[in-house]
C-alpha cells in the first residue's frame, strides 16, 4: 500500500506543471521542484557574483585591457542580492559563494555575509578571491561570518606572479593565505590554474606547502573563457599532473569523494593539507554539478560554460511575485543541458589517447581528424591501453 501510494504521488506530482508546482511538505518533496532539473539534479549551491570589476588582470582571466563594464545601475543592488539570496535558501540553497572580479573590492560585502548569515537555511558562506585585500578585512569578514575561503595563487614566484596577474602583490596574497590559516581557516583552499610553459613546473613546490599547513591546494584545468586567448597547447591534463606528483610522492593517496565534489582530493600521507584537481576538460564532472550562477547584473546562468541567461534582476525591479520569479527560475533550471551547455565533449577520449600513445602529435592530429581518430581510438587494442596507463 506505502508503495502504491507513493507511486500515486510522485505520478501526481509529475502532471503539475513546473512553474505550479509547490512545495508540498518535507516528507513528500524534500527539495525544491523549481531548483531540480530534468536529470534528477538538485541544485543546492549558488554562486553570486558581486561585481565585474578585479584589481588584477589575470592573463587567463581577462585581457590586459580589462572589460567593458556594465553600467552600475544595471548591477544588483545589495537589497536585490539579498532577496534572490533568500528566495534560493527559501527552495533549498544551503551555500552560497561569493564571487566576482573580486568580490572583496565590493563596499557593501560585509553588510552581505552579515545579512546572509541569518538566512534560516544557509549553512555555508564562501568567499572566492584574489587575496589582495584580505589580510585587511579577514578579521571583519569572519565576524560577519565567512566560513570559507578559496585564494587564487598560479604561482610561488614572485616575478611569474607579476607576469601571470600583470601587477604586484605576490606578499600580500601569501600574507593573506598565513592569516586565514592563524585565524582558524582549515582548510584554506588555494586555486592555482596549470597552464603549459608558465607554471606547470610548480606542481611539487605547490603541494609541498601542503606538508606543514592546513592547505587544499586546487589544481585547475586551464578552460576557455572570453578574451583569454585559450589553446588548447596550453593545457596540463589532469591525468599528467597526477602522474608528476606521484613521481614524487608514490603514496600519495585518494581520498573519498564526495557526491556533488568538483575536485578529486589527494593526500600525502603525514602531510597536514591535501590537493585537488578540478578536472572541467579532461574529465567533466556535469552528472553531479549542483551549482547555479547569478551575475552581478542579475543573469540567472545554469552551466558555466553557456551563454543562455535569464534575467532576474529585471523580473524584480518590474515587481514580480516571489512565484513569478520561482516560475522564471524553474524553467531555466528545466532547460540546464546534461553536461557542458549540451555538449558532446570527446575530450576525455582524446586525453587518455594522448596520455597513452602519442601526446602532442595525437592531440593536434585529433583537432584537424576528429572522425577518424575517434576511429582509430577503437582500433588500440584495449591491453595495450591498460599496460601503457599502469605503467
Amino acid at each position: 500500500f506505502v508503495i502504491i501510494l507513493s507511486f500515486v504521488v510522485y505520478f501526481q506530482e509529475l502532471a503539475v506543471p513546473v512553474g505550479q508546482r509547490q512545495r508540498l511538505n518535507e516528507e513528500v518533496l524534500p527539495f525544491s521542484a523549481f531548483l531540480t532539473d530534468n536529470f534528477g539534479r538538485q541544485h543546492s549551491y549558488l554562486r553570486i557574483s558581486l561585481t565585474e570589476k578585479c584589481n588584477l588582470r589575470c592573463q587567463y582571466c581577462m585581457p590586459e585591457e580589462g572589460v567593458k563594464l556594465t553600467p552600475r545601475a544595471q548591477l544588483l543592488s545589495t537589497s536585490e542580492v539579498l532577496t534572490l539570496a533568500q528566495l534560493f535558501v527559501r527552495e533549498g540553497v544551503e551555500k552560497i559563494r561569493l564571487t566576482g572580479g573580486e568580490p572583496l573590492i565590493r563596499p557593501d560585502v560585509l553588510d552581505i555575509i552579515t545579512e546572509l548569515r541569518k538566512l534560516e537555511g544557509l549553512k555555508t558562506i564562501a568567499v572566492t578571491t584574489n587575496g589582495m585585500n584580505l589580510v585587511r578585512l579577514l578579521p571583519k569578514l569572519k565576524e560577519a561570518g565567512l566560513d570559507l575561503l578559496n585564494i587564487s595563487l598560479d604561482t610561488l614566484v614572485p616575478a611569474k606572479f607579476e607576469f601571470i596577474v600583470r601587477r604586484k602583490g605576490f606578499h600580500k596574497v601569501m600574507e593573506g593565505i598565513d592569516k586565514a590559516i592563524e585565524m582558524g581557516y582549515n582548510p584554506v583552499k588555494v586555486n592555482c590554474v596549470v597552464m603549459r610553459g608558465l607554471n606547470e613546473d610548480e606542481l611539487l613546490d605547490f603541494v609541498a606547502l601542503t606538508e606543514k599547513k592546513p592547505l587544499e591546494v586546487r589544481f585547475i584545468e586551464y578552460m576557455p573563457f572570453d578574451g583569454n586567448k585559450w589553446n588548447f597547447k596550453k593545457m596540463v591534463s589532469y591525468q599528467e599532473m597526477l602522474d608528476r606528483i606521484r613521481q614524487q610522492w608514490p603514496s600519495l593517496e585518494q581520498l573519498p569523494l564526495g557526491k556533488t565534489d568538483t575536485a578529486k582530493t589527494f593526500k600525502v600521507p603525514g602531510f597536514q593539507g591535501q590537493v585537488g584537481f578540478i578536472t572541467s576538460m579532461s574529465d567533466q564532472f556535469c552528472g553531479s554539478c549542483n551549482r547555479l550562477r547569478i551575475t552581478a547584473d542579475g543573469n540567472l546562468k545554469v552551466c558555466l560554460f553557456g551563454n543562455t541567461e535569464v534575467s532576474l534582476r529585471d523580473v524584480l525591479r518590474s515587481g514580480a511575485s516571489d512565484q513569478k520569479l520561482l516560475d522564471i527560475i524553474g524553467a531555466a533550471v528545466g532547460r540546464k543541458k546534461k553536461q557542458h551547455a549540451g555538449s558532446k565533449s570527446t575530450l576525455p577520449w582524446v586525453y587518455s589517447l594522448v596520455h597513452t600513445v602519442a601526446k602532442h602529435f595525437a592531440m593536434e592530429y585529433f583537432f584537424v581528424n576528429k572522425k577518424e581518430c575517434v576511429f582509430l581510438i577503437g582500433q588500440v587494442p584495449p591491453h595495450f591501453i591498460l599496460s601503457e596507463y599502469n605503467n
